[in-house]
Order: structure tokens, then C-alpha cells, then sequence
């Protein structure tokens, strides 16, 4: 069970790109609005490879009581770590009722169902991976959950999707936009 945490309310620079009052009006219903990055290197069983993976992933987050609002193509990059297989990433945009530990259970059990299980070495190929990356409510903190994710501003293979469906969705931490943080990647990656 998902411990509770500590949040932050945005202010009108830290939502997504959407106008402020559709935001607030969203958020009187009591609806969330969170990014998430989709990931996979290794075939699923009766799926298929990582492309086939990620998209059946995505109708399974649409079946589970969340709202697609957008999703982004899916996008190939190198393994990061000691797995050697390519990977198929991709960012959606969801929106539900639930707060960070109900949909962090649901996207565990998304992953286990496709076959993920959580031990062994870090970094290794999996059928999928699924995080919450940023979220309407700003900051959240818990034992089992940190959001925004720690580390999506330093990788491509997220911060490549997540700007082509939520370029406006400012980073709570940085102030900047998916956009700034993207091209921000970019430029550090051509200089290397």
C-alpha cells in the first residue's frame, strides 16, 4: 500500500498547456492531471515487441478509469545500462479522480500483468515500464514515490515524447517548460 504524502498547489505557471480556468475547473471536480512515460525493450507473451507492448499498454491505461487526453508517438532509443536491447518510449497525458498512490498501484499492476517484475539488476530489459513524471498538483513526495520523477530531466528517451504532447506543462522544480527542458537536453547531448 502507497504511504501518503505531501503536495504543493500549482500556480497558474505550473500547469499543463491548457488554459487556467479549464485547469481549475477540472480540478473543482476533483480530476488530476498526470504525464506519464511508457516504456519497453523486451517482447510481451500473446503482445508482440516493445512498439506492440507500448501501445497495448495505452489502451490498457484507457480501460482503467483514466482519461487519454494525448499521446505522443512512440520513439526508439539506446538502453541505458547493461541491457543491450533497443528501447520503444512514448508519454501520454491522463486525467482521473485518483491521487499518486492509487494510480502509482494501478500502473504496477499494468506492469506486472505485462509480464514486468520488479527484482534483480537495475536497468535490465523489461516488458514494461510505466512512470508518473509530472502531475497538476505540482509536488508530491512519499516513501514509494517522488513526482516530478527525479531524473526525467536528464533523459531524452522521456523528455522527447513528453515535450511533443505537453510543450506548455511547466517543471515545478525549474519553473521551465517541457519544451525549455527538452531543448536544454538537446543542446548538452550535440556539445558531447
Amino acid at each position: 500500500s502507497a504511504s501518503a504524502g505531501w503536495f504543493w498547489t500549482p500556480s497558474r505557471e505550473n500547469l499543463p498547456g491548457t488554459r487556467f480556468s479549464e485547469m481549475a475547473e477540472a480540478d473543482r471536480a476533483g480530476a488530476h492531471r498526470y504525464l506519464l512515460s511508457l516504456g519497453s525493450n523486451m517482447r510481451a507473451a500473446q503482445i508482440g515487441g516493445p512498439r506492440e507492448v507500448i501501445g497495448a499498454a495505452v489502451a490498457a491505461l484507457e480501460v482503467e478509469t483514466l482519461r487519454l487526453l494525448a499521446r505522443s508517438p512512440i520513439l526508439g532509443s539506446e538502453p541505458i545500462g547493461p541491457s543491450r536491447r533497443r528501447y520503444a518510449n512514448a508519454a501520454v497525458v491522463v486525467e482521473t479522480t485518483w491521487g499518486p498512490p492509487e494510480l502509482l498501484d494501478l500502473l504496477h499492476r499494468i506492469e506486472r500483468a505485462f509480464g514486468r517484475r520488479r527484482t534483480g539488476q537495475r536497468w535490465r530489459a523489461r516488458p514494461l515500464d510505466i512512470d508518473i513524471v509530472l502531475w497538476s498538483g505540482g509536488i508530491w513526495v512519499s516513501e514509494d514515490l517522488a513526482i516530478p520523477h527525479p531524473h526525467f530531466r536528464e533523459r531524452a528517451f522521456v523528455m522527447r515524447p513528453a515535450a511533443q504532447i505537453a510543450p506548455h506543462w511547466h517543471d515545478p522544480i525549474s519553473g521551465l517548460t517541457l519544451r525549455q527542458l527538452e531543448r536544454r537536453l538537446a543542446r548538452r547531448a550535440s556539445r558531447q
